[in-house]
């Protein structure tokens, strides 16, 4: 795909994290221009060898104050752009569009008093993002962040979310958050175990959380693979929790992250 360089910056690789054989995270620069809002996505563009260029769009992990930019990512077996992807080195340059995208930001909701995140695999990525900003800590008084993965060794950023209570401007909320780690096949401590919608369905979900879903105080947005999406909406529309639209505000907003 051809883009013109009057649409991208070229940014500079600073880390890359494994976190295990088919998830990793890349950190670069940050163009000085670049603007987004917590829970957007940028299109990242890697260079193949014979010279051509492929794009893919990442939701930002790192806040909107961040100097950086952090992005988390799967690699996909043969993928066209995630192999080139997973090939990069702290040193070597990433292209960014110079536009952020993607409608899984707070304004998809005019109210609302509990804020569940529910994300499978490296849909967490926007949900970080959120989570290191204000908005969300003062628009909401309890905070959910249900995190699924296949293992326990597959939920990264574990120290990123144990440790956001702690951070010095977001101290006065920290006991606004719940985390609940979720793993599908197999058991581990501290975690529970199942698929988003069957704790959803069994009710575990809510009393895990120790709140109730209701369309009158719960906000959620869903970030993941497709199925989970659609198996989750399908389950949150019988509980009469709808998207939110433009021409019709509800109380789920959604990212299909693949």
């Amino acid at each position: 795909m051809t883009v013109s360089e009057e649409k991208f910056t070229r940014q500079t690789l600073s880390e890359v994290r494994v976190w295990s054989p088919s998830l990793f995270s890349l950190r670069c620069s940050r163009d000085p221009g670049f603007r987004f809002r917590a829970g957007q996505f940028a299109r990242l563009g890697v260079q193949k060898a014979d010279g051509s260029l492929v794009w893919r769009a990442y939701s930002m992990v790192s806040a909107p104050h961040d100097e950086f930019l952090e992005f988390f990512s799967i690699v996909v077996p043969g993928g066209e752009f995630t192999s080139e992807l997973s090939r990069l080195q702290a040193g070597d340059s990433l292209l960014v569009d110079k536009q952020a995208f993607g409608f899984l930001t707070l304004d998809r909701f005019a109210d609302g008093r509990d804020l569940w995140l529910l994300a499978s695999g490296t849909g967490l990525a926007p949900f970080l993002s959120l989570l290191q900003d204000f908005e969300a800590w003062q628009r909401f008084e309890r905070i959910v962040l249900v995190y699924s993965a296949r293992t326990a060794s597959e939920l990264a950023y574990q120290a990123l979310i144990q440790g956001i209570g702690e951070l010095e401007y977001l101290a006065e909320y920290a006991d606004k958050l719940t985390y609940l780690p979720t793993v599908t096949r197999e058991r581990a401590p501290g975690c529970l175990h199942g698929r988003i919608t069957t704790l959803l369905d069994n009710g575990e979900l809510e009393q895990a959380a120790g709140l109730t879903l209701s369309p009158e105080h719960s906000r959620l947005m869903l970030c993941g693979n497709p199925q989970m999406i659609d198996d989750t909406r399908a389950l949150l529309k019988r509980r009469d929790l709808h998207l939110s639209l433009t021409r019709r505000p509800g109380q789920v907003a959604v990212e299909n992250y693949w």
